[in-house]
């Protein structure tokens, strides 16, 4: 009985990986006339930061249900691996974007590269907790029917070669290991008919609120001139149909999911290009995550490029902090304060800086950029 069981749950899993997903009701583009949005970027599986952040921004309340009314938040993707709980934040995530229509709000969660990572079955950096996440009491028979599977395919692999193969004790050691309980539980449930497959297939790659393009890395030269509803169908389109993804965007170093010019290029150079891709979207700001900062809420480009991956995740060890745009103006909510994110580079974010790392714990990360932005102490008279 356990040997049927396992081979018609092995046939089922198989079946729902193999057979293609549509994702439906695609999400909007672009929104207009919204006066509140709270941005939160990379979490990488940390549920407890996730929560931290959610309740100083009053979008959830204490029992984790949207208190936000109107506004609208974006998770500017990276929501998975190195750290244990993205199922967790997936899971509220899908909640969240329920209760916050029926209250007039908006939840977007936009594809990261980790996103599209797990989707395509790059699990380089799945933690094991996330797969035992996934186990349930018919893992064991699961993960038997699918060595057994692999075996059979190797064994006819070497006959048709003239050889033979039988997998020894160590073959199995490493299989399991590569294989642990729930893995393939796991691989369903990113698959194209898996809960969080087919609604993450559903998501953006970017979105443009009022004035501020959000997006998980950035918009590279190469990409300049392609606009949102271009980049969401592409990415979408790739990520249902994988054999788009070779020399396509969503692998590419310099698409939107990757790019990290705008974090780490030199903004002298790369001023004209930001200005063309404001202009050819319509936007005064771009939103970004995917490069951690470590320190803050970081404005590059007089403001016009902000980066809000601050590393929140226990992995990185950065602080809860995120970005809140009330009326067009942006503000950090930096361990719960607001402070006003400045425009310019000089003594407005110093000042900046300066009260951010006094709301850390000393010594502040902070205090790094706060030296190299100070101007040098006049020189002591002979």
């Amino acid at each position: 009985m356990k040997r049927r069981s396992a081979i018609f749950l092995l046939c089922g899993l198989l079946l729902c990986l193999a057979v293609p997903g549509s994702p439906q009701g695609l999400p909007q583009d672009e929104w207009a006339g919204v006066r509140r949005i709270v941005a939160v970027g990379d979490l990488h599986g940390d549920y407890d930061r996730c929560i931290e952040v959610l309740r100083a921004a009053k979008i959830i309340d204490r029992s984790g249900n949207w208190s936000g009314g109107r506004a609208h938040l974006v998770q500017t993707g990276d929501i998975h691996d190195r750290g244990p709980h993205a199922r967790r934040i997936l899971d509220l995530f899908m909640k969240l974007e329920k209760q916050a229509e029926r209250a007039g709000g908006r939840v977007h969660v936009l594809i990261g590269n980790h996103e599209a990572m797990n989707l395509y079955g790059d699990l380089r950096y799945v933690p094991p907790e996330a797969y035992e996440a996934f186990r349930t009491p018919e893992s064991e028979q699961v993960r038997q029917a699918f060595y057994e599977r692999e075996i059979e395919e190797l064994r006819k692999k070497a006959e048709a070669a003239g050889s033979s193969f039988a997998a020894d004790q160590a073959f199995r050691a490493k299989w399991e290991k590569e294989h642990p309980p729930g893995f393939f539980e796991y691989r369903f449930a990113y698959g194209p008919n898996g809960e969080y497959g087919r609604w993450l297939r559903g998501r953006n790659a970017a979105v443009k609120i009022g004035a501020t393009l959000f997006l998980h890395g950035g918009i590279c030269p190469k990409y300049a001139g392609m606009p949102i509803r271009t980049i969401n169908e592409t990415v979408r389109r790739e990520l249902g149909d994988f054999t788009l993804l070779e020399g396509g965007i969503v692998r590419d170093s310099e698409g939107p999911l990757w790019c990290r010019e705008l974090a780490r290029g030199d903004e002298a150079a790369l001023a004209g290009h930001v200005e063309e891709v404001l202009r050819s979207l319509g936007a005064s700001r771009i939103v970004i995550g995917h490069t951690p900062t470590l320190t803050t809420v970081l404005p590059r480009f007089q403001g016009k490029v902000v980066m809000i991956d601050v590393g929140m995740s226990k992995y990185y060890g950065g602080p809860p902090a995120c970005l809140v745009i009330e009326n067009g103006v942006p503000w950090t909510l930096h361990r719960g304060k607001k402070l006003r994110l400045p425009a310019d580079s000089g003594q407005g974010l110093l000042r900046y800086l300066e009260a951010a790392a006094a709301l850390d714990p000393p010594p502040s990360p902070i205090e790094k950029l706060i030296r190299e932005l100070r101007p040098p102490a006049p020189a002591a008279r002979p």
